[in-house]
């Protein structure tokens, strides 16, 4: 790791303007604002997949959750279906799908759909935990014993990979059955297998994916965005425990991070709070829709909300634009992250947008 580091430090040193020291993504999740509706929720995705593609961003995931009304993205295979067809070139995904909320073969065939839609472009992030409350989760799942969801997250990954690979052994139950579309199409009609599929991602918060991930290979992306105290730990957890796959010969770990850029650096706290006041009500029992930087800034913090929400800043990636550089160049250097997915909570398109695109002319992305 060390010789990695010490060459990902002088790229960072090589470009203090200019191209990113590693590839840039993004992370949505179709947040919805006060006095706004899902349906513009989703039109400001479209935007930004699309101002995404325009200026160079390597990836564009969404996220899914559950009866949360801020978050609109609970259904990801249906929202990048959407995207697909708006987009010609970036990558789309999910950060992620939470595979103990569904079948292993739902997903191998809502994937492998998406696959077909858009060849080659196509990433399919997992996570473990229900992406919403206990209650949600059980409805989800339809039991009770949720531990059981996340126990069996092992199994229900190799599951998974067999199905978008069409390889169970003979006499496995599931020998005959076939996610379509999938790679038995390929080999019905050429006599091979189809040799692309979805990648397959690893998400995680704590170490359990991060070792997983690492056991098999896998690409993985780890919340920093909700879990920075555990980033560094994770991560070299995931280093440590990599093996070499037929996926990557080397470990790739992406990180999120919440960040936003505004033209000065108090219209950036105003924004950012905003999020982490959408936060703290999360947090706290009373999720809803993502409140106006008016209410934010009306809004009379108890002393333990607003220690909560500086806490919460902390990890937050704001200011100007060149200061949101050097906070995500020194994230990289902390972390030694091979990719970062920046999302940016805010109220409404406008703040979204222009950050996004002030990020994209700090680091020299194309213009077009």
């Amino acid at each position: 790791m060390a010789d990695a580091q010490d060459e990902r430090d002088d790229t960072i040193r090589a470009h203090p303007r200019g191209t990113a020291p590693v590839p840039l993504s993004v992370l949505d999740l179709a947040t919805v604002g006060s006095g706004r509706t899902a349906r513009q929720a989703f039109g400001t995705t479209v935007e930004l997949a699309r101002l995404a593609e325009r200026r160079g961003f390597h990836r564009f995931w969404v996220a899914e959750h559950h009866s949360m009304p801020g978050v609109a993205s609970s259904s990801p295979a249906v929202l990048l279906a959407h995207l697909a067809a708006r987009t010609e070139t970036i990558r789309l995904g999910s950060g992620g799908v939470m595979l103990p909320n569904h079948a292993p073969l739902v997903i191998a065939e809502q994937f492998g759909t998406l696959e077909a839609l858009a060849p080659g472009r196509v990433d399919l992030g997992l996570g473990r935990a229900p992406g919403t409350d206990g209650a949600t989760a059980a409805a989800l799942r339809r039991q009770d014993r949720l531990a059981e969801g996340a126990d069996d997250f092992p199994q229900q990954l190799s599951e998974l990979t067999r199905f978008l690979d069409d390889d169970f052994p003979d006499g496995h139950r599931y020998a005959r059955i076939h996610a379509v579309p999938g790679p038995v199409q390929g080999r019905v009609a050429g006599g091979v297998q189809r040799a692309d599929r979805p990648s397959v991602w690893l998400l995680g918060s704590s170490g359990f994916s991060a070792r997983l991930a690492g056991e098999l290979g896998l690409p993985f992306s780890f919340a920093h965005h909700f879990s920075a105290a555990n980033t560094v730990p994770a991560l070299q957890l995931y280093r440590d425990s990599f093996r070499p796959s037929a996926v990557l010969d080397r470990p790739y770990a992406a990180i999120g991070v919440q960040a936003l850029a505004a033209d000065d650096a108090k219209e950036a706290r105003r924004q950012v709070l905003t999020g982490a006041l959408a936060m703290l009500r999360l947090r706290t029992g009373r999720p809803g829709l993502v409140p106006t930087p008016e209410e934010a800034e009306r809004y009379a913090f108890g002393l333990a909300e607003q220690e909560f929400v500086e806490g919460w800043l902390r990890n937050v990636v704001f200011g100007t634009p060149d200061a949101v550089r050097e906070g995500l160049n020194a994230l990289v250097r902390r972390t030694g992250a091979d990719e970062l997915m920046i999302t940016t909570n805010a109220h409404g398109p406008e703040a979204r947008l222009r950050s996004y695109g002030l990020i994209a002319d700090a680091y020299g992305l194309p213009a077009a």
